[in-house]
């Protein structure tokens, strides 16, 4: 395996027994078998067709923002996606077209040097333009749907393995390792067609991998952008835990309520089990104390 592994995207990007804590915003997760950095789209479907005629599971990786990895591992091939996954590009129209694995924080501030505004509420999430997809991510009243244009997705093939583990959430999607042949299809689709609602969108529905996006943003004053940035910063400093690691904001909003609110009602704040703990500062994250 890890001779072809290193076959197809090169020795400098298969690693062994990766501690997944060094790739979480938890700081915990025991050791991958395999951790693979790809670096170009066309290896990334090369990778995948090899995974599944293997036989081997796989998680695409996005900034580890919204995972938790068992203590015991990983066995199987972690991907994290780099090079031109992390490309931003502004045209002259406000569009900018970016890569999944481009960081939110990145993205934000290339916007606001080209004076493009709609991504300042993005400064503060901790994640990956694809993992921001996936789940809509949002803050401070807004949300992605409300900035893209389209999203390019490699579809993967759906399997109907009995017991099989594939999963959909923020950062990107487990392989059932389902031995069949690989096919794949790059679409392209609409922000209507991404079916974005509150933490929600199309990626959680169907297996696929977000590859790249196409943003619509406004042309503005790049005072007032920084000035919006720094400003949702000072709040997220003042109320957030942010000096310990967290996977932030743990739960969804119930309809008419904040999960904070409820979870401080229910008198949880500091309610730890070992070093997990519900923050004393915003009962909305649990945080690792230790």
């Amino acid at each position: 395996m890890l001779n072809d592994l290193i076959s197809i995207v090169g020795r400098e990007h298969v690693l062994m027994d990766e501690p997944m804590c060094r790739h979480t915003s938890f700081r915990i997760g025991g050791a991958a078998k395999y951790f693979v950095t790809v670096t170009k789209e066309d290896i990334l479907i090369k990778l995948l067709s090899f995974l599944q005629m293997k036989g081997q599971q796989y998680y695409v990786l996005g900034n580890g923002s919204n995972l938790l990895v068992d203590d015991r591992g990983y066995d199987g091939v972690i991907i994290k996606l780099d090079g031109e996954f992390k490309e931003i590009r502004v045209n002259m129209e406000a569009t900018v077209q970016a890569g999944a694995g481009v960081l939110l924080a990145n993205l934000s501030n290339t916007a606001w040097k080209h004076s493009l505004t709609g991504l300042e509420f993005a400064f503060g999430i901790p994640g990956t333009l694809g993992g921001a997809i996936v789940m809509n991510a949002g803050a401070y009243g807004s949300e992605m749907k409300q900035v893209v244009k389209t999203v390019r997705v490699l579809n993967l093939p759906q399997t109907e393995t009995p017991g099989d583990t594939d999963s959909f959430d923020g950062t990107g999607i487990i392989g059932a390792g389902e031995k069949t042949k690989f096919e794949s299809q790059i679409c392209e689709y609409t922000c209507e067609e991404m079916h974005f609602a509150y933490r929600h969108s199309r990626m959680k529905e169907i297996p696929g991998i977000v590859l790249s996006v196409t943003l619509e943003l406004r042309k503005g004053d790049a005072q007032e952008i920084k000035a919006n940035m720094d400003s949702f910063t000072a709040q997220r400093k003042e109320k957030q835990p942010l000096e310990y690691p967290s996977a932030g904001s743990a739960f969804k909003r119930p309809e008419g309520h904040f999960a904070g609110k409820l979870i401080s009602d229910a008198g949880l704040k500091g309610y730890r089990v070992g070093d997990a703990m519900v923050s004393e500062k915003h009962a909305g994250f649990v945080i690792n104390a230790g």
